[in-house]
């Protein structure tokens, strides 16, 4: 009832066509400037309208204006969980992204199982949102492929099939400005935990790993890699596996923050301090990390461009190609020093 135009006197609903008569324009010109999906008009005629819409406490009907157009001003997001830092600042870098567009956004988590997604996504649709944003593709998922053959607007991002549209990071430069930063501290003997194999992030950033090592000549030792999933548990347990042994690595590429700050735990109860006897970098640059009592040197991708990224290719507002990349940037810190 809140969104509802007040009466005139005499009982009638005041309509598009009393604002439009008050400020002496057309009612397509009403409808232009109070349509909160595009850009703020400045004209003299503008002004008039949003004067005669507060004399007359006119407020569009968004729901009845949808119908018209067939649309719902919504935006649907889909994210593995909101307990995790970087898709939580994902969301609401869409968030603000879509509402610069007049558009709303509305969130399902479904953890990394695939028939959950499925489900969420369908579940989005039946809302009757605009089009999707997924940052859950799993390498090898129908979903994406399921949206392409019903022509479903979508965009994934974070992730990539390589196929649907998407917004993400350079994660192999990514992991080759993590590798080679340890590389050019003079570190040779460095471990990576890995991350989950059916992410194209974390495939990708260990393809930058993989780079930097080769480019120095280095062999890779198959004891200090150790596959994962992306959690601050995870990276503890794969840690402390690295660690505990005497032939244990003056290095340790994460390959997110949440398995760093686990190696940091390992290496506590294993009575090693990092930055001294241990150098590590992780990546995504969440807020907490550089607030360690030893800060950590991570990789940071602009969460905010990828969003903006994904709300313009979902919207169509460019005729950029379709693979939208945002570009990292090596942040050192304490975590990471010579070695010795």
């Amino acid at each position: 009832m809140g969104n509802q135009s007040p009466l005139d006197n005499n009982g009638k609903t005041i309509t598009m066509q009393d604002v439009a008569q008050l400020a002496g324009v057309s009612v397509s010109t009403v409808s232009r400037v109070l349509d909160e999906r595009l850009p703020p008009s400045r004209s003299a005629s503008a002004e008039k309208v949003r004067e005669a819409a507060k004399q007359l406490g006119y407020r569009r009907d968004y729901v009845a204006s949808s119908l018209r157009r067939g649309d719902t001003g919504t935006i649907g997001v889909l994210v593995p969980r909101l307990t995790d830092t970087v898709t939580a600042m994902f969301y609401e870098a869409v968030s603000q992204a879509a509402a610069r567009h007049g558009y709303f956004t509305v969130v399902a988590t479904c953890g990394n199982d695939p028939e959950k997604e499925e489900h969420a996504a369908q579940s989005l649709l039946d809302r009757r949102v605009d089009g999707l944003i997924l940052s859950t593709c799993r390498l090898g998922d129908r979903l994406p492929k399921q949206l392409r053959d019903k022509n479903v607007n979508h965009v994934l991002a974070l992730r990539t099939d390589g196929i649907s549209p998407s917004a993400i990071g350079d994660d192999e430069l990514g992991g080759y400005l993590a590798t080679r930063h340890l590389l050019d501290l003079g570190h040779r003997n460095i471990g990576i935990i890995a991350g989950p194999n059916f992410s194209s992030s974390t495939l990708h950033r260990q393809k930058g790993f993989l780079r930097a090592m080769q480019e120095a000549n280095i062999v890779i030792n198959p004891d200090w890699w150790r596959d994962s999933d992306f959690t601050i548990v995870a990276g503890e347990d794969a840690g402390y596996e690295i660690l505990q042994s005497p032939n244990r690595p003056s290095a340790i590429f994460a390959v997110n923050d949440d398995l760093a700050i686990g190696v940091m735990a390992a290496a506590h109860r294993l009575g090693l301090e990092i930055g001294k006897d241990i150098s590590l970098v992780g990546y995504n640059d969440i807020p907490l990390v550089s607030r360690l009592p030893i800060p950590l040197t991570s990789v940071k991708t602009p969460l905010d461009q990828l969003a903006s990224n994904a709300v313009d290719l979902l919207l169509k507002n460019s005729d950029e190609p379709m693979q939208r990349y945002s570009l990292p940037t090596l942040i050192p810190r304490g975590s990471s020093r010579p070695n010795r």
